[in-house]
């Protein structure tokens, strides 16, 4: 009966966010392993201190496409009461580079079976375009728009809230709470559109179904809501073989498709890999994306082997 509500609450939760309404910041296929970035509740859920480093290359073939280094640590103190993570980051977009680090604090409430926590996040970045790098071509006369660089310093905030049992997990976060100004108004700028940091919205949700002693089918959905952009959805679904070995395929509202590999190499080693493949017009002018994922968890002690952690 537990696990029938837990699934019927996953579907609501799926139905309701479609009323929602990517995003400025860095995107994921493998979020679910890069969590930390969207959620500071997060911090400490699994209950031993792990670190992840993740490195994706989108839209290979397109100069300029986005290029993005993650590396996060997050760990739980004061017997697994309290949260405590930090996420280093790097994302190249075109002429523009945003370089930075992030401190997460979670209150967490434990529960029989599961968790409840509450989080707080707070982030510097070093903001950074490259206007006069642009090309305008012999002919072109000065234009005022591309005539001086951006290179800011920004303080941001975040907060979340996470619920999580071994086999269920549930997040609601909101990033960038301060509507911080990119660069200042010229001309051909409109404080309101692509000038400021806008306020970002995740819901994050995913279940573990037991299928038979060596396979388990995780499912599970990322919603991303932004002022002024259209609402993303990304949809998984993993196939776990013996909690070694996973493949999975991704649906990403309008914008692609992909397939994940995971390899649950040790005890205490988990590689994942990515490809994405365009559904739109973008798939005429690149060769995919690609992303890779390695976590390591500090767990194990005198030959202890960890029980499966699938978020």
């Amino acid at each position: 009966m537990k696990t029938l509500k837990e699934f019927l609450l996953l579907i609501c939760l799926l139905v309701v966010s479609a009323s929602v309404s990517a995003q400025q910041n860095a995107m994921y296929s493998q979020y679910m392993f890069n969590t930390l970035a969207i959620n500071p509740a997060y911090a400490g859920s699994r209950n031993v201190v792990s670190a992840t480093g993740l490195y994706r290359s989108q839209w290979n073939g397109i100069d300029g496409a986005p290029e993005t280094t993650t590396f996060t640590v997050d760990g739980a103190l004061n017997s697994k009461r309290i949260g405590l993570g930090f996420q280093i980051y790097n994302d190249k977009l075109g002429i523009t580079k945003t370089t930075g680090a992030a401190v997460s604090y979670a209150y967490r409430i434990r529960m029989n079976e599961a968790s409840l926590s509450f989080g707080l996040q707070g982030s510097v970045s070093q903001y950074v375009a490259d206007f006069t790098s642009v090309s305008l071509g012999s002919q072109s006369s000065y234009d005022p728009a591309f005539a001086n660089n951006v290179n800011k310093v920004l303080f941001n905030f975040g907060t979340g809230v996470y619920y999580n049992s071994d086999r269920f997990y549930l997040g609601l976060s909101a990033q960038d709470l301060l509507n911080n100004k990119l660069a200042e108004n010229n001309a051909t700028t409109d404080s309101t559109m692509g000038n400021r940091k806008s306020l970002h919205l995740f819901l994050a949700s995913g279940y573990v179904f037991t299928l038979t002693d060596d396979f388990k089918l995780k499912p599970s959905f990322l919603v991303k809501g932004v002022k002024g952009a259209p609402l993303e959805a990304d949809f998984n679904a993993t196939l776990w073989i013996k909690d070694v070995f996973a493949i999975g395929a991704q649906y990403r509202s309008s914008a692609d498709l992909a397939g994940i590999l995971e390899v649950q190499a040790t005890p205490q080693i988990r590689i994942g890999y990515s490809y994405d493949h365009s559904i739109t017009r973008l798939r005429n002018f690149n060769t995919g994306s690609h992303e890779i994922m390695l976590r390591y968890e500090f767990g194990s002690r005198r030959g202890k082997i960890l029980s499966p952690r699938y978020f």
